[in-house]
């Protein structure tokens, strides 16, 4: 199988989150203000975007958003390469930290890289979430 990681257009990024994280509601739903000024990531499998995450930077910390996988395609490992990918991309890039906002449920998914939870938590639409960090 042929694995690619490369920059995808907004559009495919959208369509692919829409699928995934929030089928129930409108497309736009899924599409952040900040969207433009992003850095959006797919991984292709075979040709077939299955994987995207979408990253915001500033001087010293990347947060990443929007992590999701084709329902379909989950634990055959796209999310681990893509992860990884991006905690690489912070160490090149010299960054101190990385971190998400992440669904309580799957905190122990970013356990796995190194991400530590830290005392934020909120809830949004009926979802708990927690931030979680990565000192790089």
């Amino acid at each position: 199988m042929k694995m690619e990681i490369k920059e995808t257009e907004l559009e495919k990024v959208w369509e692919l989150r829409y699928k995934v994280m929030y089928p129930e509601r409108d497309i736009e739903y899924v599409k952040l203000e900040d969207d433009e000024k992003g850095i959006h990531l797919g991984l292709y499998a075979d040709g077939k975007l299955v994987s995207v995450i979408s990253l915001f930077t500033d001087e010293e910390n990347i947060q990443f958003r929007k992590f999701a996988t084709l329902t379909g395609e989950q634990g055959k490992g796209y999310g681990t390469i893509l992860l990884n990918e991006v905690i690489d991309y912070g160490k090149r890039s010299n960054m101190k930290k990385i971190w998400c906002n992440s669904r309580i449920e799957k905190t122990e998914f970013y356990e796995k890289f190194g991400f530590k939870k830290t005392d934020k938590k909120y809830e949004t639409d009926g979802r708990e979430f927690i931030i979680v960090e990565k000192i790089l």
